[in-house]
């Protein structure tokens, strides 16, 4: 198994030539050579993930669009999408779907990837990832102390918010419809959330 066609789900990928799984890090994971499929580092263990659906791509570039304009066009920070890779720490190596970084943090930026973590973090469930979302890349985003990470499900047209106190991801709540997400990344934030939606 080689192609990302043949996997229904995100999946260790044992058959990678690399270190034993559990102790993969950023260098192992940069000197995979470059085969069309989506890898990511959770914990030390090199997952793929499955190609992203239609309605998948199409709300995460309704996001970064509007991302965009209350982030970057109003000056406070940058707006990057997938592929974009960020170490989180030397086991936990990612591809958000959508992520902020503030200017205050831009030293995290570097000519490969994002060091550190970012501000903002939006994933996307799709069928083949939705569990990886919700368990081992959560648990990523939180150890790495991102302090906001919103989880999109075009499925039931909604997105939970979770916000870092402390150590701690706590939820803000699930919103729908014509509610406005409570951003503390993003505070001018105004765009109900049924936009997001509007063209699946």
């Amino acid at each position: 198994m080689t192609t990302r066609e043949k996997v229904p789900a995100v999946v260790p990928a044992d058959w990678v030539p690399g270190p034993p799984q559990g102790q993969w890090t950023y260098d192992d994971y940069a000197a995979i050579p470059d085969d069309g499929n989506i890898y990511e580092v959770v914990k030390g263990v090199l997952y793929m993930s499955p190609s992203p659906i239609p309605d998948h791509q199409t709300v995460s570039l309704e996001i970064a669009a509007y991302l965009r304009q209350y982030v970057q066009l109003a000056g406070l920070g940058r707006v990057f999408t997938e592929p974009t890779d960020v170490e989180l720490s030397p086991k936990n190596i990612v591809k958000p779907d959508v992520l902020v970084l503030l200017k205050e943090h831009f030293d995290r930026f570097t000519r490969t990837r994002i060091v550190g973590a970012p501000d903002l973090v939006v994933e996307i469930l799709s069928p083949g990832t939705w569990r990886h979302d919700l368990q081992g890349k959560l648990e990523a985003y939180e150890q790495a102390g991102v302090p906001e990470y919103w989880i999109v499900s075009p499925a039931e047209q909604v997105v939970e918010v979770f916000v870092l106190e402390g150590a701690a991801y706590q939820s803000a709540g699930i919103f729908r419809g014509s509610a406005i997400l409570p951003s503390q990344v993003v505070p001018d934030w105004s765009v109900p959330v049924e936009r997001l939606f509007a063209f699946i």
